[in-house]
């Protein structure tokens, strides 16, 4: 499926802090960083992990690190949809899945899935297992999505806008002692990328990090910024 001008369509849906699943044109399900059944912003109906038996399975479940907060729910959800994990290669590993599951990889490797490539791309933050990464999702009409992780603002992104061009970022920006904050994550966006959309993550899920309106004021005078609600949907 696709619009008007050819591109097509790709479904996001924010469940809280930096759990996104997205839904390529060809119907390729990506679940991406599912801290969800203790997330405390995610809606209650989206909190009961058995709907990814059916309806909501994914394809493939992308972990940026081991912190749980990202990677809490991530073995449940496979083991309970059969969808493989792609994430750091040793944390993957450690996971104890099948080979047919565990999809680890490395900095700068890709990774098919259905109609969309995925492309691990550098993170700067800590972990547990591995290094910390952000993802790329490349789609069949050659837009690109790009999930930072909870990276900090880093000259790395101007050799990831350079190469994957990202249309579409998913950008941290909860700011407190842990990440960066709204201010810093609207700079990285206006000095490293060209993006259609920004989706602003990561914040008022915990009281020591950003709320809603401090993401709402650094954003407020760019244009290309959706600020979404846990639950919400949107297709781009």
């Amino acid at each position: 499926m696709s619009d008007e001008s050819g591109k097509g369509t790709v479904k996001l849906r924010w469940l809280g802090h930096a759990a996104f699943e997205i839904e390529s044109s060809g119907g390729t399900k990506i679940l991406i960083d599912p801290f969800i059944k203790d997330n405390p912003v995610t809606p209650e109906p989206l909190k009961k992990l058995d709907r990814y038996k059916n309806a909501d399975k994914p394809s493939v479940i992308c972990v940026s690190h081991s912190h749980g907060d990202h990677s809490a729910d991530a073995k449940e959800i496979a083991k309970l949809s059969g969808a493989p994990v792609i994430g750091m290669i040793e944390w993957v590993s450690a996971l104890g899945l099948s080979s047919e599951q565990s999809k680890g990889g490395n900095i700068g490797g890709e990774i098919r899935v259905g109609d969309v490539s995925v492309h691990l791309v550098p993170a700067t933050h800590s972990t547990d297992g591995g290094s910390p990464i952000g993802f790329v999702i490349e789609f069949a009409d050659g837009r690109t999505l790009y999930h930072t992780g909870d990276t900090w603002i880093m000259s790395d992104m101007a050799l990831i806008e350079e190469v994957h061009h990202p249309d579409i970022v998913l950008t941290c920006a909860g700011g407190g002692p842990y990440t960066q904050s709204p201010t810093v994550a609207a700079l990285a966006m206006n000095k490293f990328f060209n993006p259609s959309v920004i989706v602003p993550m990561h914040y008022a899920t915990f009281p020591v990090i950003a709320t809603e309106a401090e993401v709402r004021t650094a954003f407020a005078r760019d244009s290309r910024a959706v600020i979404m609600k846990p639950g919400e949907t949107k297709t781009v």
